[in-house]
């Protein structure tokens, strides 16, 4: 068993190397997007090889764009060509065969001189606590490089291995911008993680300053809070997923379950208030983290049809709504309105079809 996550890492290249890297992401969207209408025309994949591409890249990255325009080929032949999807940001890929990395330096072979030559690029591992540095040990996949906001960002696909964990006692936990996450077991233990009030604080005072800089048209300025912004984010959905994935190996939790979260900013409840909280924060990231933190504990993820799980109640089943943050019944059950939704998705229909046994 084994799981696939992308793990970033900073890259600090010289004034030469990003102008080449720069280059060549260019010519590696422009060669795909050319493969792509060629294929369209034609409606069949193409057989070309990297002998038969101009652009200005080395022969694996050739091959590798070659492979993706085929991919996206696909895509649009399946939609009966409805829609031809036209790359626009620029990027690179090398697969797991022409690159290595050392922890300090990434070395691939970029164009030097007009000439694919191995090169090293500087690498930056900053995380505070070392969660890439772990992550980067497992076996490398393949390895995308692009820049933003002006920086350039190394994303390294790695399989991890994951084990089997014993028994089959289930958790489910429900996710929010109150309340960041609520966990409950099969057994009835219930947890709070995170703080939405500090966050829809932190979230509000970003705004704020943005304003400011706005008004003032400090762009250099509001690009570099945005990132920290993003960063703070992250960070905060790194400590809440591992304190979930805690909670649930200390109750000896095999299976967790959260919500499917497909269209989730027009399905969940909100105020206005917090409608811009709502649309600016990412379910699906923490998601993932709880997702792939679960798997190296053994611990599986499943997610679960949504509908209702904060208005049955979990005693008899009838339907209420809840009162702010209170759910009562008529048959006299009452509880926080989010641990109501985390009982009822511990026993949600899963999607797919493929549960574990609560």
């Amino acid at each position: 068993m084994s799981q696939t996550i992308t793990v970033k890492v900073k890259l600090l290249p010289t004034k030469e190397q990003a102008n080449i890297l720069q280059e060549m992401s260019r010519a590696y969207i422009s060669t795909i997007n050319m493969l792509v209408s060629e294929m369209v025309a034609e409606k069949k994949s193409t057989k070309k090889s990297s002998k038969d591409i101009s652009a200005p890249l080395p022969s694996a990255v050739k091959n590798q764009a070659i492979k993706d325009a085929k991919s996206v080929f696909k895509k649009a032949k399946k939609s009966k060509f409805a829609t031809v999807p036209v790359l626009k940001k620029p990027f690179c890929i090398w697969n797991n065969q022409n690159y290595s990395f050392d922890f300090s330096h990434i070395s691939m072979p970029i164009m030097m001189d007009r000439k694919a030559t191995k090169t090293p690029i500087r690498a930056l591992l900053i995380d505070k606590e070392n969660r890439n540095f772990d992550l980067l040990k497992h076996k490398l996949g393949t390895l995308r490089i692009t820049q933003k906001s002006g920086k350039w960002i190394a994303q390294i696909s790695v399989t991890i291995p994951t084990i089997e964990g014993p028994g089959l006692k289930v958790m489910g936990v429900d996710l929010g911008l109150k309340v960041p996450a609520v966990a409950v077991t099969d057994d009835e233990k219930a947890h709070f993680f995170g703080n939405g009030r500090q966050n829809k604080y932190k979230k509000r005072k970003f705004r704020s300053v943005r304003k400011a800089l706005g008004k003032k048209k400090k762009w250099n300025a509001i690009r570099k809070l945005d990132d920290k912004e993003q960063r703070w984010m992250k960070d905060q959905d790194h400590k809440v997923s591992r304190a979930i994935v805690n909670f649930a190996k200390d109750n000896k939790v095999s299976v967790i379950r959260l919500e499917q979260l497909a269209n989730i900013r027009r399905t969940a409840r909100t105020s206005r208030k917090n409608e811009k909280n709502l649309h600016t924060w990412s379910f699906y990231r923490l998601s993932q983290f709880i997702e792939y933190k679960a798997g190296l504990e053994g611990i599986k993820v499943e997610h679960v049809n949504p509908a209702y799980t904060s208005q049955t109640c979990p005693k008899c089943s009838e339907k209420n709504k809840a009162q702010d943050r209170k759910y009562k019944c008529k048959c006299g059950f009452e509880k926080h309105r989010d641990l109501v939704g985390a009982m009822n998705i511990r026993y949600a229909p899963v999607v797919g079809g493929n549960s574990q046994s609560a």
